[in-house]
């Protein structure tokens, strides 16, 4: 919701700037390319405003980090797996990202994304995003691994999502929002793509989903 507080007696005729209107990504992400650790296996890390705990997160596991700036084409780079970053405002600002995760995609490379990551990878692979009514920006929202009863306390900061339904028929939710049905996550039916839409990693937080980063890399 846009607005502000005015005292009275204070001109109200002013324009709202609108964060919807401008690509927040772009002021936000790194604009070099930077190395981070050295072993011995590579992600590239496409940063859309990622944070650092999440680079702590992979430092920890002994990865090898190369951030890219969001419109890099880190195509040319050689690496075992690629990382799509959590970031603000809306995924359709970011078409060049999508090109060239859909060039990635024609690799069976592992891919993982978190928050705008999961809604980058959607659009990459053919499904739309949509602005949420009440957006998700809590400690506490619970979702569900699809077609299994386990259940997670996640770090949600969100106002999109991806629509499930227009998901290809390669994809399939991965997790579900329990308060309002929302997509959570996706993954792809036979090649190791996936994204969660929540904070695996939050601090403070809950760490219910930590293991997703284990997951990712046992996959490089």
């Amino acid at each position: 919701m846009l607005g502000m507080i005015v005292p009275d007696g204070i001109e109200k005729d002013f324009p709202i700037d609108d964060p919807n209107l401008a690509n927040q990504i772009a002021i936000v992400s790194c604009k070099d390319v930077i190395e981070y650790g050295s072993g011995s296996k590579t992600v590239v890390m496409v940063d859309c405003g990622v944070k650092h705990n999440i680079l702590r997160c992979f430092m920890e596991r002994g990865v090898k980090v190369v951030r890219v700036p969001w419109d890099y084409d880190f195509n040319k780079l050689e690496y075992d797996g690629l990382f799509i970053s959590n970031g603000p405002g809306n995924p359709q600002f970011c078409n060049v990202t999508v090109a060239n995760l859909r060039k990635a995609m024609e690799s069976d490379k592992p891919i993982f994304g978190i928050c705008m990551g999961n809604q980058l990878l959607a659009r990459a692979g053919g499904a739309n995003t949509y602005k949420l009514k009440y957006g998700h920006r809590s400690h506490n929202q619970p979702v569900r691994m699809v077609d299994t009863n386990r259940c997670f306390i996640t770090s949600q900061n969100h106002g999109f999502a991806v629509d499930d339904k227009t998901l290809g028929n390669d994809w399939e939710p991965w997790f579900v929002n329990m308060n309002d049905g929302t997509n959570e996550g996706i993954r792809h039916k036979s090649k190791p793509f996936c994204s969660v839409q929540f904070h695996p990693e939050a601090s403070s937080g809950p760490t219910d989903t930590n293991f997703l980063f284990d997951e990712f890399i046992s996959k490089l």
